[in-house]
């Protein structure tokens, strides 16, 4: 039975390495061990630690095993059925962990209504009361409330929890109004000087902020002289870029013109946060943004923050793949009319009811009803752009719908090195789609989805849709490991199984 047990911990190891990229010498350099040792680990000829599976998947970015509560959470899904139906979009997680990183401008206390409760949350709630912050959910565990301290603790950082959120680099533009040399650990996987890292220390470095990251810490040091003296042009219109160099603005004495901005969803619910904190934000929803600091912010704010986009086109992606009729409520329109326009174009059939504002008075919803329709393949390629383009997060799950379509269509995720790798996990379970190079796939269609056991990929968006196309495949599949998935989606299994889904939540380790 312990060999057994070996072998079967050895096959998840493998599978996690090979869906990080990494050779075994590359985990071997990682875990400070030789390649014929991680060879032996993933063939289940040798013995192994629980502190080692946790140092693996650690290194993996995986939850091999969890020491301390139940092993990693796996889901059996008996697909071919159909869905029917409603169900509402919760709100934003990525506009949640904005707003998370933008309370600790306030001094008062904040209160996040219908926060989302996923993993990404929870790790970004332990670093805040590592150092001092109060949370608790109140209402019935639906809103949080957060109250800062009069100092931070940043010694006390819980490092590991850090670690596991990339959010964290957005505590550097609220902190830096708070104390004039700090450290903090980073992500594993950020260096500086590439691309994700780099165009936030140019931001930030117009407030006086100088980092070096050296041992997996952030060292951070801040000029108090210097300030911006000329708008600030971000070299990437990134979302967590913006946020950064608007939650350093909110606080900085003057006002500061940021050009390049991102105007996406979490960014204008970050913008409508940081007014009712009192900062005036001029542009938002535009690519230029005018931000009318204030030195100090002590107020009792009570904030919504509006429904998820991605997670809208997630449910609308089930409601494809699984040939379904179903009404997704809440939807946040403004940021899927490009993803609904390329939708019509290849057939689908779909209604949509008048306007209504979010509970955050700005944000336009509607509700969305989606039938089964028979799909062509779109004629031009599908790709993403900066709002408001085809969202990046929502590429992958036009190739589960390209797969159900007629015809071949080219995907160009063009932004993210290596993501269209991960969709090529959909072949495993009948799909067609030929890898033309990192960041181009190529979709034929349609599929006779088929029931298959797979490691879950370590991306969110690509692990979702394998998700999907299991919920169309007859029969029973395994996805195992899908910490991943709980890092962006709140129960996301119960809720697809309200609507009609056959999904069960397993541990066997």
């Amino acid at each position: 039975m312990a060999d057994d047990y070996l072998v079967r911990i050895g096959k998840l190891i493998r599978d996690a390495r090979q869906h990080r990229g990494w050779t075994q010498t590359q985990l071997a350099e990682a875990l400070g061990t030789s390649q014929s040792a991680v060879n032996r680990i993933e063939r289940g000829n040798q013995n192994i630690s629980l502190e080692m599976i946790a140092r693996i998947g650690e290194a993996l970015d995986s939850e091999i095993v969890s020491l301390g509560y139940a092993g990693p959470m796996h889901l059996r899904v008996v697909g071919g059925r159909r869905l029917s139906g409603s169900i509402d979009v919760k709100t934003s997680k990525n506009a949640c962990v904005a707003l998370l990183c933008a309370s600790l401008l306030n001094s008062g206390r904040t209160v996040l209504r219908r926060v989302a409760r996923i993993e990404e949350v929870y790790r970004l709630l332990e670093v805040l009361n590592s150092i001092g912050v109060r949370t608790r959910w109140i209402n019935d565990g639906v809103d949080l409330e957060i109250v800062p301290p009069a100092e931070l603790n940043l010694a006390a950082v819980d490092a590991d929890a850090a670690r596991r959120t990339r959010s964290i680099i957005m505590f550097l533009g609220p902190l830096l109004h708070r104390m004039d040399r700090f450290m903090l650990p980073y992500a594993g996987g950020c260096d500086l000087g590439t691309r994700t890292v780099e165009p936030h220390m140019i931001a930030l470095r117009r407030f006086g902020l100088e980092i070096a990251a050296t041992e997996g810490q952030y060292h951070a040091v801040v000029d108090r002289a210097v300030a911006p003296d000329r708008p600030i042009v971000l070299t990437e219109r990134g979302d967590t870029v913006t946020e950064n160099a608007l939650l350093a603005a909110a606080r900085h004495d003057g006002t500061t013109v940021i050009r390049n901005a991102s105007s996406n969803y979490m960014v204008q619910d970050l913008c409508f946060f940081l007014e009712a904190l009192g900062v005036k934000v001029d542009g938002i929803g535009t690519t230029t943004l005018t931000v009318h600091g204030v030195p100090a912010i002590d107020v009792d704010v009570d904030y919504s923050p509006s429904e998820d986009p991605v997670e809208a086109m997630s449910l609308v992606a089930a409601a494809v793949v699984t040939e379904s009729q179903l009404t997704v409520r809440r939807v946040p329109i403004e940021f899927l009319e490009i993803e609904l326009a390329v939708l019509e174009e290849m057939g689908l059939d779909h209604d949509r009811t008048p306007e209504y504002f979010a509970d955050n008075g700005r944000t336009r919803l509607v509700d969305l009803t989606v039938r089964p329709s028979k799909l062509e393949a779109p004629i031009d390629k599908i790709h993403p752009m900066p709002f408001p383009g085809l969202n990046i997060d929502n590429v992958p799950f036009f190739a589960a719908i390209a797969a159900v379509a007629q015809g071949k269509t080219l995907i160009h995720d063009w932004v993210y090195d290596n993501r269209a790798i991960y969709l090529t996990d959909l072949n495993r379970l009948g799909g067609r789609l030929q890898l033309l190079d990192p960041h181009r796939v190529l979709v034929e269609g349609p599929t006779r989805w088929r029931a298959a056991e797979m490691m879950c990929p370590p991306a969110l968006r690509p692990a979702v849709v394998v998700l999907l196309a299991m919920m169309a495949a007859e029969g029973t599949s395994v996805l195992r490991n899908v910490y991943v998935i709980n890092r962006g989606y709140e129960d996301l299994a119960e809720r697809l199984n309200s609507i009609g889904a056959q999904i069960e939540i397993f541990r066997d380790i």
